[in-house]
């Protein structure tokens, strides 16, 4: 039995017509930059989210680097981060000639510990970028208190996490700024590149609006050198259809993986997903932990079982940043885990049949 990582035609399919119907409207108005359907969007974003601004950018990175450029973060400055991340949480740090500063994770959560913050603050850092990975938020609580404390920034790299909660509230939106990543494998993902910042200020939000559009307004006149980074109209389209079933599809990962909680959890030599008590997952990986990770991956993918490793190298050992002076057993939760973590097909529309089949696998691997 064939089991896919993720299968997004399983997705399409029966939104088909509603996404072709959006795209058309799109393609007869002609209006493709920030044309109506990336403002209607933008304003059913700040609803479903409860955030008063929603700015539609290029891409999830870019989402960061506006993030940085709004909070005015340059050379000199250190911006705090977790090394067990998607490599752009860090480069976007790089790119505005910042400095990153990684601090380990909490070895349950996969995010960024937040005892260990502090003793990482200097007199040159001025944000912490928080990763709310794998779908579940960081303890925003404790960084929220820590930034109020040393007067520093928090922004929330939210791109696997979109609608997730962290004591009632929803991820994103805690800080100063969340960002939003719309990558097609996202739980909301749309048919190419696309991206968001979340705001609850006024002037933050006025201010990403202009930096996203070479920093102008009006036109032709730039306070600051943004980027051009917008989010495309017919993705914007593409998302709105999307949009609608979001809930739908977070609640159906939360069963499917409740079912994998069931199945495997007499299985001694794997840990499974921990889930903080204040924490509402919306499961963008299933991602279990074992010594015997690379001979578990090799059994699930001759059986045709779509697996994947995030993250292989922790970011402070990857090459690029090796101008930093981090060193093996620096951030020894990190180091450890990426030896160990392996994430199994978890999508919203994936049947019974096929999740007691991955499980049963893993059990007789370890019962052989």
């Amino acid at each position: 039995m064939k089991v896919q990582l993720l299968d997004l035609d399983a997705q399409y399919r029966p939104i088909m017509s509603d996404i072709r119907h959006e795209m058309d409207k799109v393609l007869s108005s002609h209006q493709y930059i920030l044309g109506p359907a990336v403002k209607d969007f933008e304003k059913q974003m700040q609803e479903y989210l409860q955030v008063k601004h929603a700015i539609g950018c290029a891409n999830g990175t870019d989402a960061l680097v506006l993030a940085l450029k709004a909070l005015e973060i340059k050379e000199g400055d250190e911006v705090i981060t977790t090394p067990f991340s998607f490599f752009a949480t860090a480069s976007c740090i790089y790119r505005v000639g910042a400095k990153p500063i990684f601090v380990d994770i909490n070895e349950k959560t996969f995010n960024i510990n937040p005892d260990l913050i502090e003793k990482s603050i200097t007199k040159n850092t001025k944000a912490i970028i928080v990763v709310h990975l794998f779908g579940q938020a960081a303890e925003m609580d404790k960084i929220m208190a820590i930034a109020k404390k040393h007067n520093l920034y928090v922004i929330e790299d939210n791109a696997q996490g979109i609608g997730c909660k962290y004591d009632g509230q929803y991820a994103g939106g805690i800080g100063d700024i969340g960002t939003l990543s719309f990558f097609p494998s996202k739980n909301l993902g749309c048919m190419g590149d696309g991206g968001m910042c979340l705001t609850q200020s006024d002037d933050l939000g006025a201010k990403l609006r202009q930096l996203r559009t070479h920093g102008e307004n009006p036109k032709y006149f730039h306070k600051w050198v943004g980027l051009n980074s917008r989010l495309d109209t017919l993705q914007a389209a593409v998302l709105s259809v999307k949009l609608r079933h979001l809930q739908t599809w977070s609640e159906a990962r939360r069963a499917n993986a409740a079912k994998y909680y069931e199945l495997l959890k007499e299985v001694k030599d794997i840990k499974l997903p921990y889930i903080h008590p204040k924490a509402e997952s919306i499961y963008n990986q299933f991602t279990i932990v074992t010594e015997k990770r690379d001979e578990l991956m090799k059994e699930l993918q001759s059986k045709e079982i779509g697996c994947a490793i995030y993250y292989p190298l922790p970011l402070h050992l990857q090459e690029c940043f090796a101008y930093l002076g981090y060193k093996e057993g620096d951030c020894p939760n990190s180091e450890r885990l990426a030896k160990q973590v392996l994430s199994i097909p978890i999508y919203s529309e994936l049947p019974e049949e096929q999740i007691r089949f991955v499980a049963d696998t893993i059990i007789n691997f370890y019962n052989k």
